[in-house]
């Protein structure tokens, strides 16, 4: 049963009536048997929303990913008071993105990491979707808006009217780089994908920040200064955030004023310990995003012999897709002082010898040089070992044990890369080998989730440069990392805000205090750093005070505005110690909620005269450091206090060169669950080889229909240098016409590598047919010299087809293109925006009547 609303009821509301019956007794008996602080689980619309959430991703793996997709991007109408007006960004605008990229590539990274460079430019539709979004009530008033000698029209008005809130939000939404939409999305920015896998998500991320900057001709907006921007995301949307904001610190491209990273996705390699600890306390599924076999998903469809991750057997020096050499390096024999063979990297395996006081003297830039020689060993230059052989490269598999022959992975674990580009810092900005000079970072993470750790230590990357290098495997090649290691060491300005208790994407769960105070903090800092010049900022990058939580029951707005810009990117085209304690100072700092239900609210209300929030007594290095970053953690009850010392972290404590390799618990673990789903979908997984069989036919025969019909190609029949070609055909001849501005197709990718996923090189699914024939008969790349007509027997089989229509282009990838409510507009999304005001409202009853109880 595919994910639509009636099978996500009937699948969550168990779970409801679950979760109900559980809830006090789970909370009762956890608070007798322990003298534990409050948990967000505490509160039972909380658990409820938790549980719910969790409930539906697991549904969503447990279905196909085409299906999860044309859920999740199924437009919803917008609420009445919302002004709401869908744009397209043009094609010349992701045109002079895809040059920008192409720039900061470089020939050789394209063609043997990226695959080429023309594959990621190629997509169905004529641009991407956006929408301008901003509140009614901040637009109402003002003087009638009008355009001399054009008729506007309700959503071009709109973005006039909208053009009195100078600043801007370019939101990138998240949903694992492969689902979501602005659909699923719409309504927390209210408040404040394999098809197209990686690096399209940049391109399209990077078009609609231009498309702000640079107008193209034709749009109705102003250009919006680059001063009154701020990027913001959340989870894989926050990642393509600060890969773009890289993009454009490296190639010189005016930065935006800030940036708001809600629990970013930033290593895809799942290195950091926080993976394997917090799964419990997240809504993320135990053995990741597995999916229903499709034709899109999993590849390969089934298990090669031997499964899907295996003992290492690759001896030759390694090939993009393949593991590294087992042989040992000289290196890693001279330094163990060894002579039998060695399956694993030593230098990272063996961490001991790193922290310990008789290791040799090696010059490496990973850590500081260790001075005390050990009996039989001696020191060693950099130059005189090869880095490649102690750091893995995907797919091999770090092994806990070293002297276990290694694994690797033999199917693609992530939908958004594959595996040998995960390690990649526009994949995993993580590995960037600089995050210093970018614009100010407001971060936020919750101290549940399992992104926890890696969001930690970018925080401290980006703010200390220097104290926390790359690993050299990253950057031993790589001439622009190498070269940012130099040229961008000034510390970026960090705010980082860990929320305990809290889940993946903690802004999800409108009503909770915590949510309450995180869209108000999002709001200052989005005025703060949108209405200062660059000189105060240096000096003061955040707001100075904290504002209480939950003053006003409704959202915070930035006086009027801001406007908010969503692209609908192509994502949905995509050695550990014990958890730390939570610091104890800080816990009678007073409360200011209105809605609070604390115990100790009649002794809060007598406190209601001090607005401003105290912030706790600075501890160890106290909140700010070095005047760039601000640290703090944040109770269930919105109260502020400082962060641990950075020592006590174990996101800080682990090596550089630990970081960004894929390892084997995380890697068994997924292998777990994907072992279950091929069995439990074997039936399934054999349809689906017979249809892509019958999808590889049905293009062929596309193909050879096209070129009876005269179409003609440089790849196919005549090309542009056959001097007998006559001139073009007209356009008129048929339904379709050759855009100027799309550069190429389905057709162009001779010599070109694309990713096994990518649509734009496959023939085996029904979206890429549908790709083909647009690009054939409808909407032509530039390369194409003809446009053929289709035959009459097309359109008549195409009139016979629910999914095709003679003419109109075919539908395209659900990825891409909105799926429409026919009838009853009813759709979960809108019914969860519906709980969510339902669960607010019971929980600000309740305040209410602890306030009159105390009174």
């Amino acid at each position: 049963m595919p994910v639509t609303t009636a099978s996500a009821a009937v699948h969550i509301t168990p779970v409801v009536f679950k979760t109900f019956l559980k809830h006090a007794k789970n909370k009762t008996r956890r608070l007798k048997a322990s003298k534990e602080e409050e948990r967000p689980q505490d509160d039972v619309f909380f658990d409820q929303a938790f549980n719910v959430v969790k409930a539906f991703i697991d549904l969503g793996t447990k279905n196909t990913i085409e299906s999860l997709q044309a859920f999740t991007n199924t437009h919803v109408p917008a609420p009445y008071w919302a002004a709401v007006s869908p744009v397209k960004i043009p094609l010349s605008t992701c045109n002079d993105a895809a040059d920008a990229l192409i720039e900061w590539f470089g020939p050789e990274e394209l063609t043997h990491v990226v695959g080429g460079e023309r594959w990621w430019q190629v997509r169905g539709s004529t641009g991407v979707d956006a929408e301008w979004i901003a509140q009614e009530a901040d637009i109402a008033s003002g003087a009638e808006v009008k355009i001399k000698g054009k008729n506007l029209t309700a959503d071009e008005a709109n973005i006039l009217r909208m053009e009195k809130l100078d600043t801007v939000m370019l939101y990138v939404h998240g949903g694992g780089y492969f689902w979501g939409s602005i659909n699923t999305h719409r309504y927390q920015i209210l408040r404040y994908a394999p098809q197209y896998p990686w690096p399209c998500p940049l391109q399209d991320v990077l078009a609609a920040y231009l498309y702000l900057i640079r107008p193209p001709a034709g749009a109705i907006h102003k250009a919006v200064p680059h001063s009154k921007i701020v990027f913001a995301g959340d989870s894989a949307g926050a990642g393509l955030c600060l890969a773009v904001l890289t993009i454009l610190r490296d190639l010189g491209l005016e930065l935006p004023a800030g940036a708001v990273l809600i629990s970013p996705w930033v290593d895809l390699t799942h290195s950091f310990p926080s993976i394997m600890q917090n799964f419990e306390t997240d809504i993320i599924p135990k053995h990741g995003f597995l999916a229903k076999p499709s034709t899109l998903w999993p590849v390969p469809t089934q298990p090669e012999s031997g499964g899907r991750v295996v003992p290492t057997v690759t001896t030759d020096p390694p090939k993009p897709g393949n593991s590294d050499t087992l042989k040992a390096s000289p290196f890693s024999q001279e330094r163990t002082g060894k002579g039998s063979k060695f399956y694993g990297p030593v230098e990272t395996l063996q961490m001991d010898d790193r922290n310990s006081p008789d290791s040799p003297t090696v010059s490496h830039p990973d850590s500081s040089p260790r001075t005390k020689a050990a009996e039989g060993t001696e020191t060693i230059p950099e130059e005189d070992h090869n880095i490649n052989h102690h750091e893995p490269k995907p797919p091999k598999v770090l092994m806990e044990n070293p002297n276990t022959p290694p694994l690797e992975l033999r199917s693609q674990i992530q939908m958004y890369a594959a595996t040998e580009q995960l390690t990649h810092p526009l994949v995993s900005p993580i590995l960037q080998s600089s995050l210093g000079n970018l614009p100010p970072l407001y971060i936020l993470a919750g101290d549940g989730e399992v992104l926890r750790d890696e969001i930690i230590y970018l925080a401290h990357k980006a703010a200390h440069p220097a104290d926390y290098p790359t690993r050299s495997g990253v950057i031993h090649d790589a001439a622009r990392q190498k070269a940012n290691v130099q040229k961008f060491t000034t510390p970026t300005n960090v705010r980082l805000q860990v929320f305990d208790g809290m889940c993946h994407v903690l802004t999800v769960f409108l009503f909770t205090k915590s949510a309450k105070y995180a869209y108000r903090s999002i709001a200052e800092f989005v005025k703060h750093v949108s209405t200062h010049d660059d000189e105060y900022l240096r000096n003061n990058p955040f707001p100075a005070h904290d504002t209480p939580s939950n003053v006003e029951e409704k959202p915070d707005r930035l006086e009027r505005g801001p406007r908010t810009m969503y692209p609908q990117n192509s994502e949905t085209r995509q050695a550990t110690s014990e958890p730390c304690p939570s610091s104890s100072v800080g816990k009678d700092t007073p409360q200011t909620d209105a809605d609070t239900d604390h115990p100790l609210l009649a002794k809060t209300l007598l406190k209601r005269m001090q607005i401003q929030t105290k912030r706790s007594p600075e501890i160890d290095d106290g909140t700010i450091l070095q005047g760039q970053m601000v640290r703090e953690r944040i109770d269930i009850h919105g109260t502020v206090r400082a962060m641990e010392p950075r020592e006590t972290l174990q996101a800080l404590n682990m090596m550089p060169c630990h970081i960004g390799i894929i390892k084997e618990a995380p890697v068994q673990r997924w292998n777990d669950g994907q072992k279950k789903w091929d069995a439990r979908f074997a039936a399934n997984t054999k349809k689906v080889l017979k249809q892509k069989a019958h999808y590889e036919a049905k293009a062929e025969r596309l193909i050879k229909n096209a070129l009876d019909q005269g179409f003609v190609h440089q790849s196919y029949g005549l090309s542009h240098e056959d001097d007998q070609f006559p001139d073009k055909v007209s356009a008129d001849t048929s339904i379709g016409r050759i855009q100027s501005d799309r550069r190429w197709g389905p057709f162009d990718l001779r010599n070109e590598k694309p990713p096994a996923t990518a649509i734009a090189g496959r023939r085996d699914t029904p979206e890429a047919v549908a790709l083909l024939k647009k690009h054939i008969y409808h909407t032509a790349p530039v390369t194409h010299l003809t446009v053929p007509k289709l035959k009459q027997m097309d359109v008549i089989r195409a009139a016979f087809d629910p999914h095709d229509d003679p003419n109109k282009p075919p539908r395209q990838s659900v990825s891409e293109e909105q799926t429409k409510i026919h009838f009853i507009p009813i759709h979960g999304l809108r019914m969860w925006d519906g709980i969510l005001g339902y669960f607010g409202k019971k929980s600000k009853a309740r305040a209410a009547n602890g306030i009159n109880a105390a009174k």
